[in-house]
């Protein structure tokens, strides 16, 4: 049910009113402050009538009757409406979204949040690898570190940003125990800058790993009482604040579920690519499923499903499906992504895990194999590694500039030198 609320009272008139267009185009510039879009673009403005008398009678829908943001709308809606001389008055008709509209602005909001992405340290040409589940206990974390040691074991330089801030146990996957170091680095003008978090590394063959989490910061025993906004904050510094340096790939360990952390990467890392995580259980690739779902709400693409706690085989051969099977295949179907790889239980996986040695290092069997197979397949199918001069000109705005010149250069060539 909508309501009506009165702006100031009527004020005298210097000129005619204005149209609805120069109204709408004012509103233009009144930006909800929740959704960081203005209210015009968002589909917030349903209707504008402009009286013969300068009286303009705005109609706002909010997401929420009660949104905490709607005197700050209402303020900003009245004073930059009535600097137009022609306007006497302000009336504001308050209204309330049904779901679709609401998920329609939702939409748009993450789409504009997605293109006005802040910079952060991570390197323009470095692919980003998130690595989700629907839920707990499907051994993301395992899949993560295995994977990215997999990838720098080919000569690649990795990053691995352990954003389950709650539930981080990268450091002791890799054995790493160092605390990380802040130090001051150079600025552009040569003088000393500010100070950035410099992230733990590990050589892996001829490649490097490059390792940050929050476990770096406290004991492994220590319980990190924050809230979701605090988490999120937490994973916004570790992008900004990190020098990072050179980076072929940077897999995120994301936390479980689709909340805040989710929402505020697929903010800061648009360009980011989505490998989900599931148990060969049914029940388990519906919930991996909403994972997915989230990130193409965020509008990343999902580029694989990898299949942990597949089939045990025992040492005389025969094979055992502990938790189900056909979960792996069933998502893939499901979100039309597909199936990079089935990483099979194995003793061998778990010690190397409680060791801090992964088996994708210098383990043998079935599961390193795999790990190494899937980032085989990253490197050369999925996410192609790109140098940063790839990037420099890959772009639309390069290659337009280098076809204007080329046109140029040709036309000044046949000015100059005339038709043969």
């Amino acid at each position: 049910m909508s309501r009506t609320i009165s702006g100031k009272a009527p004020r005298p008139t210097s000129g005619p009113p204005p149209t609805n267009d120069e109204v709408i185009e004012v509103l233009g510039s009144v930006v909800d402050p929740e959704l960081g879009a203005d209210i015009v673009s968002l589909g917030m403005v349903p209707s504008v009538v402009v009286a013969d008398d300068g009286l303009v009678t705005i109609e706002i829908k909010l997401t929420i009757s009660g949104c905490p943001m709607r005197a700050e709308i209402k303020k900003e809606v009245e004073d930059r409406v009535e600097l137009h001389p022609g306007v006497s008055k302000v009336k504001i008709t308050w209204g309330e979204m049904n779901s679709k509209e609401r998920s329609q602005v939702m939409t748009k909001a993450r789409w504009n949040a997605r293109e006005s992405a802040a910079e952060t340290e991570v390197p323009a040409n470095c692919k980003v690898l998130a690595i989700a589940s629907g839920k707990g206990g499907v051994g993301k974390s395992s899949v993560t570190v295995n994977l990215a040691a997999a990838l720098a074991s080919t000569g690649l330089t990795v990053g691995v940003l352990d954003a389950d801030i709650w539930g981080f146990s990268v450091p002791r996957l890799l054995g790493i125990t160092d605390r990380m170091e802040a130090h001051a680095v150079e600025g552009p003008d040569g003088e000393a800058g500010k100070p950035k978090i410099f992230p733990n590394e590990r050589v892996v063959g001829d490649g490097l790993l490059k390792v940050v989490s929050t476990g770096f910061l406290v004991d492994e025993e220590t319980a990190l009482m924050w809230r979701g906004l605090m988490l999120t904050k937490a994973v916004e510094q570790f992008l900004r604040d990190v020098q990072w340096g050179e980076l072929d790939y940077l897999l995120i360990d994301m936390p479980p579920g689709t909340g805040d952390v989710q929402m505020g990467l697929a903010r800061m890392l648009p360009s980011t690519d989505l490998i989900v995580v599931t148990t060969p259980a049914l029940a388990a690739q519906k919930v991996a499923q909403r994972a997915a779902d989230m990130a193409r709400r965020s509008f990343l693409k999902v580029v694989g499903v990898i299949e942990n706690m597949s089939a045990f085989t025992c040492d005389h051969g025969e094979t055992y499906a502990l938790f189900g099977s056909g979960g792996g295949e069933a998502l893939a179907a499901a979100i039309g992504a597909p199936l990079l790889g089935q990483i099979p239980l194995e003793p061998s996986l778990a010690a190397g895990n409680d060791a801090g040695a992964p088996v994708a290092i210098d383990g043998t069997g079935a599961a390193a194999d795999m790990f190494r197979s899937i980032a085989a397949h990253i490197i050369d199918e999925i996410a192609p590694p790109s140098k940063p001069e790839d990037i420099d000109m890959a772009g639309c705005s390069a290659r337009l500039f280098d076809s204007d010149d080329a046109a140029f250069a040709e036309l000044e060539t046949a000015v100059t030198v005339g038709p043969r």
